[in-house]
């Protein structure tokens, strides 16, 4: 078993956080992963947010990465 110190050592992790970044009420929905990046888009055209950072939060679940590559794919089409 790793603890959080372990883990920001061993893997530099930051703050040893698998979800890059605590998941408190100040940070869930539309505030994940900050105020205005909760919609995956950047205001880099064509970078999105896919991580565990990202709305709905890490886990195995994939969520964000599923959401992110929909949305990339919703912008692709409307391009052409």
């Amino acid at each position: 078993m790793l603890t959080p110190p372990d883990l920001e050592r061993v893997i530099g992790l930051t703050g040893g956080n698998i979800f890059h970044g605590a998941m408190g009420l100040d940070s869930l929905f539309l505030m994940r992963p900050a105020k205005g990046w909760s919609n995956y888009k950047t205001p880099l055209q064509g970078l999105y947010l896919c991580g565990s950072g990202a709305h709905p939060g890490g886990g195995v679940m994939g969520a964000p990465g599923r959401n992110a590559a929909r949305l990339a794919l919703q912008d692709i089409r409307e391009r052409t």
